[in-house]
């Protein structure tokens, strides 16, 4: 299974490359993990939040791999632990289609791209940083690999 990554921002600070990078070359190949960025609608003058997003919304879906499985990631999603989102990603795995993990840019996700999500997944109840997402989602991801695999990375629970 591949798992795409596909997030509003471009040009993101070295700490976010470095971060996001040392979880991704964690995970084997068949749970490889890549980023795909989508360039940020135009906000200001002229050009509003909503205009902004669903620009941003076109060019989501088309980064969308044919029969991909898409979780858009949104704070009105399911919120997971660590263990459940292990159990999550043994269901993707066994389920045999790439997966398509969505993050919309400062105002969110458009309409069509929440419409087309199999599953909305909830980081937190706090808002974070969209460049922190990409970290977290790579660190995350890799921690529920472990919990399938039995690897002691996962100490949850523990004092």
């Amino acid at each position: 299974m591949r798992v795409r990554l596909i997030a509003v921002g471009r040009r993101m600070p070295a700490w976010v490359e470095t971060g996001y990078a040392e979880y991704a070359k964690r995970l084997p190949c068949e749970c490889a993990l890549s980023v795909v960025e989508i360039e940020p609608g135009q906000r200001g003058k002229g050009s509003g939040a909503e205009r902004a997003r669903a620009d941003e919304g076109v060019r989501i879906l088309k980064a969308i791999p044919k029969g991909a499985r898409v979780v858009a990631l949104d704070g009105a999603g399911e919120s997971w632990s660590t263990e459940a989102l292990a159990e999550q990603l043994r269901t993707w795995l066994a389920g045999g289609r790439d997966l398509a993990l969505l993050v919309g840019g400062p105002d969110g996700l458009a309409e069509p791209c929440l419409a087309r999500a199999d599953q909305r997944w909830s980081l937190s109840r706090l808002t974070f940083p969209h460049p922190l997402v990409r970290v977290i989602v790579a660190e995350q991801l890799y921690r529920a690999w472990t919990l399938v695999q039995g690897h002691p990375y996962h100490r949850g629970g523990a004092d």
